[in-house]
């Protein structure tokens, strides 16, 4: 109901009302119980979105230990993404170092996410060799026949050329024959 006055006096009141709307009371307690649960789970998101919903969760919940902070979130990865980090057989990220896991998760996010996008752009993509065949074929010319069915073919070796010998032989013949015996 409208009484025509403004609600909020003061900026007391203002602040007040604000936390209120917009800050749970127990934002500790909630952020902790999600990363206790599977509610925070990365599920169908990319790696970045859960990354950011994880990463507030963490910051609520005053989480600092930087093996729960991986365990959580190696936890909340999808199992493919989870599984290709931990077994890394090379550059395997340390399980302290949090930036590194999240690094990698999105770096095989983003690969998957290429390859899925050239998946289905090959599949939707006409092939040139899926066309609707006619009831009766085409005539075959000789370009389009199979090899065993070619007529077989003859090669001439090239014709002799004459021999036109090499310039400094005849020069060198020239010479012989213009100088006195």
């Amino acid at each position: 109901m409208d009484t025509g006055v403004f609600p909020i006096q003061t900026w007391g009141d203002f602040e007040q009302q604000f936390w209120l709307h917009f800050f749970p009371a127990n934002a500790e307690a909630d952020a902790i119980n999600a990363l206790e649960g599977t509610s925070y789970h990365q599920g169908n998101q990319t790696v970045d979105d859960y990354l950011d919903s994880f990463q507030a969760l963490v910051s609520n919940a005053g989480y600092m230990d930087l093996w729960t902070l991986v365990v959580k979130f190696r936890r909340g990865l999808r199992l493919g993404i989870q599984n290709q980090i931990a077994t890394m057989p090379y550059g395997r990220p340390a399980d302290t170092n949090p930036d590194t896991w999240y690094r990698a998760a999105r770096r095989i996010d983003q690969a998957h996410l290429a390859n899925e996008a050239f998946q289905s752009v090959s599949r939707s993509a006409p092939s040139a060799s899926l066309k609707t065949v006619s009831a009766q074929p085409p005539p075959l010319s000789a370009a389009r026949l199979p090899l065993a069915l070619l007529p077989p073919v003859t090669l001439k070796p090239p014709p002799t050329a004459l021999s036109m010998g090499v310039p400094m032989d005849v020069d060198a013949t020239r010479k012989a024959r213009s100088l006195p015996l």
